[in-house]
């Protein structure tokens, strides 16, 4: 079951991002040259669960440890992730479900989210679950800087 995250949970955030990305990106950031940034995500983190309007669910895993994050705010899924452990069990699939019909339930129409160019595990998922990939671009964040590309979806159960 989901519950909403808490100052409680930031080393558990940075786990499990660190995780994922381990697991999945280390063609856009070899950790050989690229170390996670672990100070500025948990950084990034306690921004995150601090800003008003900002929503992030987890999911608690067996060994104490968390299967998977979810944050957004009224338009935007901001940050998701599930442990490698996890991947393949529809865990993505629900959490974007309950996002946007959390997003839905505030009014929003249209939502949106950013992934690495270079996600394709994410993509995939996203284009399946019937996000349309945008012409916009920018640089992530964090070094090398790859590139992320927006992509947009109606929202369950629009009709407005």
């Amino acid at each position: 079951m989901l519950r909403q995250a808490t100052p409680d949970d930031l080393a558990s955030l940075l786990d499990l991002e660190r995780a994922a990305n381990l697991a999945a990106l280390t063609h856009v950031f070899p950790p050989e040259r690229f170390p996670f940034p672990d100070d500025d995500v948990l950084a990034r983190w306690a921004l995150v669960l601090a800003e008003p309007g900002v929503q992030v669910l987890v999911l608690d895993g067996d060994d104490g440890a968390l299967d998977l994050v979810a944050a957004y705010d009224d338009t935007t899924l901001r940050h998701l992730a599930v442990h490698p452990r996890r991947w393949g069990h529809g865990l993505a699939s629900s959490a974007i479900d309950t996002v946007l019909h959390a997003m839905d339930d505030r009014g929003s129409t249209i939502a949106e989210l950013w992934c690495l160019e270079e996600n394709h595990r994410a993509r995939r998922l996203y284009e399946y679950l019937g996000w349309r990939a945008t012409d916009e671009r920018r640089p992530a964040p964090w070094p090398p800087h790859p590139t992320e590309m927006r992509y947009t979806r109606l929202i369950v159960g629009s009709d407005r």
